[in-house]
């Protein structure tokens, strides 16, 4: 990292950094493969530990490896994960994480771009914004299919810088709950990579993957650029106490 490099642009993980999970991807995981089959070939527990292991990965990148390979069914039990993640959804709602929206909001009012990416199709994407009523929220959003290959690829960051516009990669920031999100942003060559502790992957197996902090919410990444004069201008608010509880109800997503 270099560290006069100020950073111009935020990239942060949706699901378990400013969306709360809840276990959700893995009981739409449970109703796909229940559906498909699509975990018979190595049984329900190591498919469901590789689900876990793979937190942040594109999902049509994780059905095809444990479909062996085979594209159809991949593709079979892709479709049939995002239904039953809206289906959940509908259920029981959905939150962000506590303090999430105020962070992204303090980043933008000190002249930063902030996007969003994440491993699920853009129908899925696209309705967990609406429930949020965070379309006006970020500068942008991205799925695998709009960078050409998902996490731990660094097509998503970079595809960001791109359409962020941002002068260089070390002018990036990312963060995120998955290793997967770590490696994104450090073979993107991040200028400042951060994991975080609301999700998928603990703290050893995040700094495993070779972060600069490991935090733990997205409301103390502020406080993490502006320590490192990474974002002069930036005020850091005091991360929020329960970084796992959500912000106040939204309506839950419509199923359909």
């Amino acid at each position: 990292m270099n560290p006069h490099t100020p950073i111009e642009l935020v990239v942060l993980d949706m699901a378990g950094t400013t969306v709360l999970d809840d276990g959700i991807v893995e009981q739409a995981f449970q109703r796909a493969a229940e559906r498909t089959g699509v975990a018979s070939r190595i049984g329900g527990d190591a498919a469901l530990q590789y689900v876990r292991d793979t937190m942040g990965q594109s999902k049509i990148d994780v059905f095809t490896h444990l479909a062996d390979g085979d594209v159809e069914t991949a593709e079979r039990a892709t479709a049939q994960f995002e239904a039953a993640y809206a289906e959940i959804v509908a259920e029981q709602g959905v939150t962000g994480i506590l303090g999430a929206a105020d962070a992204i909001r303090a980043l933008r009012a000190a002249g930063l771009k902030v996007w969003l990416t994440t491993g699920f199709a853009p129908v899925t994407r696209d309705a967990l914004l609406d429930a949020l009523g965070w379309r006006d929220l970020v500068d942008g959003v991205l799925s695998p299919v709009d960078a050409g290959r998902g996490r731990p690829a660094p097509d998503l960051v970079l595809t960001a810088l791109l359409r962020a516009g941002a002068s260089s990669v070390q002018a990036v920031a990312v963060a995120g709950d998955t290793v997967s999100d770590v490696q994104s942003g450090r073979r993107a060559g991040a200028g400042f990579v951060a994991g975080v502790l609301t999700g998928a992957h603990d703290a050893a197996a995040l700094a495993a993957a070779g972060p600069d902090a490991v935090l733990p919410d997205v409301t103390a990444l502020a406080a993490a650029l502006v320590e490192r004069g990474l974002v002069p201008g930036l005020a850091a608010e005091p991360p929020a106490s329960a970084t796992l509880a959500p912000e106040p109800a939204v309506a839950p997503i419509a199923a359909g």
